[in-house]
C-alpha cells in the first residue's frame, strides 16, 4: 500500500499479530475520531476568529499554532503509538492557525470562508461517494502517480519557502493571472485525489485488522490532507475574487 500522504507511509499498518491480540482497528471508529477532532479543529478555529473579529491580537495564536502543529504531526508520524493524545492537540493547534488565517482572508475578501469551507467538505463527501461507489479505482499506478505529484508539490513550495528568505518569489505560481490559477486548480485536484489514497489506506489496514490505536493515526492522515486541502481552496478562491477587483 502507498498514499501521497506523508502521515500515512506503507508501514503504517504493518502490524502483524494485533487481531489476535487486542481490538483491532474499524472503518466506523476512525470516521468517530475524525469527526471528533474536526470538531476540535473547528471549536479552536473559531476562537481564534472571534479574537480577531474583536480586534484583539491572533499572531501569536496562528504562530504557535502552526508551529506546534508541525512539531505534533513529526511527534505522530514517528510515534503512532501517541496518536490517540497527539492527533486531537494536532487538531487544535491547527485549529488556531486556520482560524487567524481564515480571517485574513475574510477581511480581503468578504464571504471568501465560508465558499472555501463548502468547496472542501464538499470535496470529501463527493470523494468518498465516489470511492464506495467505485467509480474511483486505486490502482497502483494512480498510487505511485498521485505520490509523486504531491512530492513534487512539496518540492516546489519548499523552494519558495527557501528564496523567500532572501525576498525572491517563484514568478507566476502564486499570483491571480492564468498561470497561478491554474497551478492553484491542479494542487487542489492533487490534495483532493489524496483523500482518496487516504480511504483506500485506512479501509485496507482495518481489512488487516490493525490495532485499535491506528484509528486515531488514520484520522490525524485525513486531517493532515483536509487541512491542506482547506488552505489550497483558500489561495484559489482569493485569486480568483483578485483577478474581479
Amino acid at each position: 500500500m502507498r498514499s501521497g500522504n506523508p502521515a500515512l507511509s506503507a508501514e503504517t499498518f504493518a502490524h502483524p499479530g494485533y487481531a489476535a491480540s487486542g481490538e483491532t482497528m474499524t472503518i466506523q471508529g476512525t470516521v468517530n475520531k475524525t469527526a471528533l477532532t474536526l470538531l476540535i479543529t473547528m471549536a479552536a478555529a473559531v476562537f481564534v476568529w472571534n479574537r480577531a473579529f474583536a480586534g484583539l491580537p491572533v499572531g501569536g495564536l496562528m504562530i504557535g499554532g502552526a508551529l506546534g502543529g508541525f512539531v505534533v504531526a513529526l511527534i505522530t508520524i514517528f510515534k503512532k503509538t501517541a496518536a490517540p493524545i497527539t492527533t486531537p492537540l494536532y487538531g487544535a493547534l491547527e485549529g488556531l492557525f486556520l482560524g487567524g488565517l481564515s480571517a485574513s482572508f475574510e477581511v480581503r475578501y468578504p464571504g471568501i470562508v465560508i465558499n472555501a469551507i463548502s468547496l472542501t467538505f464538499g470535496t470529501l463527501f463527493a470523494l468518498l461517494l465516489a470511492y464506495k461507489s467505485r467509480l474511483i479505482e486505486v490502482t497502483q499506478n494512480f498510487r505511485l502517480g498521485l505520490t509523486a505529484a504531491t512530492g513534487g508539490i512539496c518540492l516546489v513550495y519548499l523552494i519558495s519557502m527557501v528564496l523567500g528568505f532572501f525576498g525572491i518569489s517563484i514568478p507566476l505560481i502564486h499570483e491571480s493571472g492564468l498561470v497561478g490559477i491554474g497551478f492553484s486548480l491542479f494542487v487542489v485536484g492533487i490534495a483532493a485525489f489524496n483523500l482518496v489514497l487516504d480511504f483506500d489506506f485506512i479501509e485496507r489496514g482495518a481489512e488487516q485488522g490493525s490495532p485499535k490505536y491506528l484509528e486515531w493515526y488514520g484520522a490525524f492522515g485525513l486531517m493532515v490532507t483536509l487541512v491542506w486541502l482547506y488552505i489550497e481552496i483558500l489561495r484559489l478562491l482569493a485569486k480568483l475574487q483578485s483577478r474581479r477587483r
